[in-house]
């Protein structure tokens, strides 16, 4: 259990740097163990092993387009003028092999990724062959092992196909599934669990009225935590009732928890106190703007993140802290997701030493400008912007003319703000 002084109505005495929270967070946490997971379903997910080919692929010669299967050298010669005739025999097709065996003189009409029959070492393309009556003329030369695939040249029995750690693309498990693997081991994604609190607040879908408000944190953090490989649990708002809160809290299914509101240092704000009375509460109050009454702490090993319940704060102390643990969590890099572009500031940006920004900014013409710097509860303010800047606590502002990195919010520019 964690004593920690209670700063509701009372304010921080101190606040922690951003990068002494993300130090203690990185030696925190650790990959979840692994699971098995259908190929079919493992886009995205993290190998928790490396993947050995138990077969060759491919398993067989097979033909690599269509035409005729021939022996390379009773080819040789044969030209436009002067074309070869052989002998057709049968014929091959995916999946039904021919049976029985070339001799010198006979082909076998063969389609793209059939198997080449025995005796045959090449394969002569449709192109430049002409059959009739039971025999086909061939007027250009081919070579052996010419268009036909040979066995294992894809994939070699026993060699490491996929590393551990991989975030499987969508080829990767094509590959699994040609290797005849139904299930891979992957490290299992991170249960997360939303205690949104606010007797102000109205569920998705309501219209805001008098002075209720209509919750809009549980959507972006729902999204975010899919972004980020998370799996999230069903849930329901909550008043700010301290028994409520505590019985949330409690529950043991998550592996984090995302605590939305009733965080900072407010007369309702619960969560803090009952995190140290539960657990421990390791931080609480962050050298930041925004999302300076953001924390974290643990119970009974779940990582429990305090964000601030106005919807930028939120936003900011999620991608600063919440999104690189259920990241790691999963197996994945910590490593902020965003795509990221440098562009000089239309103009300066004002911050003060000690404390680490986070800057919303619109890119127009090639150029960044910051978009309501301050106004954590201006989530609309997001939605103008390409992205955001980081100024770190060493600095005290960027001037105008500076090249910034920006953290971009889509993968690509819109229309009209590409540089």
């Amino acid at each position: 259990m964690s004593k920690m002084r209670d700063v509701r109505m009372r304010g921080f005495a101190e606040r922690a740097d951003v990068e002494e929270v993300e130090r203690f967070l990185e030696r925190s946490v650790r990959p979840l163990p692994a699971e098995p997971v259908p190929v079919g379903e493992s886009p995205g997910r993290v190998l928790a092993a490396d993947v050995f080919a138990e077969v060759d692929i491919p398993g067989f010669p097979r033909a690599a387009m269509d035409g005729y299967a021939v022996c390379g050298e009773d080819t040789f010669g044969a030209s436009g003028y002067d074309p070869l005739s052989l002998e057709v025999i049968g014929e091959a097709l995916p999946g039904h092999g021919f049976r029985g065996k070339l001799g010198t003189g006979q082909a076998v009409r063969v389609m793209t990724g059939a198997p080449v029959p025995d005796g045959a070492d090449a394969v002569v393309m449709a192109e430049v062959c002409e059959e009739r009556d039971g025999r086909v003329e061939v007027s250009e030369p081919v070579a052996p092992r010419k268009n036909v695939g040979a066995v294992a040249e894809d994939i070699r029995r026993g060699e490491v196909v996929l590393r551990t750690g991989r975030r499987l693309r969508p080829q990767d498990a094509g590959v699994l599934a040609s290797l005849g693997m139904a299930v891979v081991s992957c490290v299992r994604r991170p249960r997360v669990q939303l205690v949104i609190t606010g007797d102000e607040l109205l569920p998705v879908g309501s219209r805001p009225e008098g002075c209720r408000i209509v919750d809009s944190n549980s959507v972006m953090l729902s999204a975010l935590v899919a972004r980020d490989g998370g799996e999230i649990l069903p849930f329901e708002i909550l008043p700010d009732r301290v028994q409520v809160i505590r019985q949330a809290l409690e529950r043991k299914e998550a592996d984090v928890v995302l605590v939305s509101g009733g965080s900072s240092v407010g007369k309702e704000d619960h969560a803090p106190p009952l995190v140290a009375e539960l657990g421990s509460l390791d931080f609480h109050g962050v050298a930041m703007r925004p999302s300076s009454p953001a924390g974290c702490g643990r119970i009974d090993g779940r990582i429990v993140f305090l964000l601030p319940g106005n919807p930028v704060s939120c936003l900011c102390a999620y991608e600063f802290f919440a999104g690189p643990s259920i990241r790691a969590l999963g197996g994945r890099s910590r490593a902020w997701p965003h795509r990221r572009v440098r562009v000089p500031l239309v103009r300066k940006i004002a911050s003060a030493i000690g404390r680490t920004d986070y800057v919303r900014v619109v890119i127009e013409d090639g150029r960044a400008a910051p978009v309501a710097i301050s106004g954590a509860s201006i989530l609309s303010s997001t939605v103008r912007a390409s992205g955001a800047v980081i100024v770190p606590r060493e600095l005290e502002g960027m001037p105008e003319g500076a090249e910034v990195e920006v953290l971009l919010y889509d993968d690509e520019l819109p229309l009209g703000e590409a540089s």
